[in-house]
């Protein structure tokens, strides 16, 4: 069985039966029954928990005359990420605002667990990527669909009628490459980071990994950033005309 941190244990011995019982009420059968929730749904647990406290927070503090720090926090975030959307995405961006604040404030929460001690990033599991890469790669077809009806399909044929068939496979392709590519990117970054952390923490516990908590820092930011601004891409070429 793996290693499972504090809250992991807490919650598998008071949920672990209810827990096993839905699971294998849908046909998924854990590996370990006795401890079905791993490190990984744990961390997203506490994520969820932190974004939602502050957000009812930001809901019970609203201001127009004396804004609180978590208000102006809330609006530092909205107009980066609208900012974003309307400079990539253009005319509509507003509809996705709230997709991307989303994805982009769970990534960076998951991503700087990692730092706490007795914690660890949800995003170094690389099945929390996955997901977040697979509703994203949902969440622009969608919106593509949505947009341009049936001639969203037409961006996957090309211009040239008898390289149709060649051109769709290659734009499939290309496609869930895009959920490979946000999958690794953000996967690697961030267990690189806790192992590099972790490693140097072990050997020299004073001076030396204070530099590696401050790149580590830098990463879960940039990675979070990276992949919220990817999204916005692809949602751009999704509901884009030009095709």
């Amino acid at each position: 069985m793996p290693e499972q941190l504090l809250l992991t244990q807490f919650l598998n011995h008071h949920l672990a039966a209810p827990v096993d019982a839905l699971l294998r009420a849908v046909h998924v059968h854990p590996v370990y029954p006795e401890a079905p929730i791993s490190n990984a749904v744990a961390m997203e647990l506490i994520v969820m928990a932190i974004l939602l406290a502050y957000f009812v927070i930001v809901r019970m503090t609203l201001s127009v005359e004396k804004p609180g720090p978590a208000q102006q926090l809330a609006e530092m975030t909205h107009e980066f990420v609208s900012g974003q959307g309307e400079s990539i995405v253009g005319h509509g961006y507003e509809r996705f605002t709230a997709y991307l604040t989303a994805i982009f404030l769970f990534i960076l929460l998951s991503n700087l667990l990692g730092l706490v001690p007795g914690l660890e990033s949800p995003t170094a599991n690389p099945v929390v990527p996955l997901g977040l890469a697979i509703a994203t790669f949902a969440y622009y077809h969608y919106h593509g669909i949505r947009e341009n009806g049936g001639g969203y399909v037409k961006q996957f044929l090309g211009p040239v009628w008898w390289l149709s068939p060649l051109m769709l496979l290659i734009e499939i392709v290309s496609h869930f490459a895009r959920v490979l590519s946000l999958t690794v990117r953000l996967w690697a970054n961030m267990l690189a980071g806790d192992l590099l952390t972790l490693a140097f923490f072990s050997l020299v516990p004073i001076g030396i990994p204070l530099v590696f908590l401050g790149l580590h820092l830098g990463v879960a930011v940039i990675q979070a950033y990276v992949f919220m601004l990817l999204a916005t891409v692809y949602l751009s070429l999704a509901v884009s005309h030009e095709h």
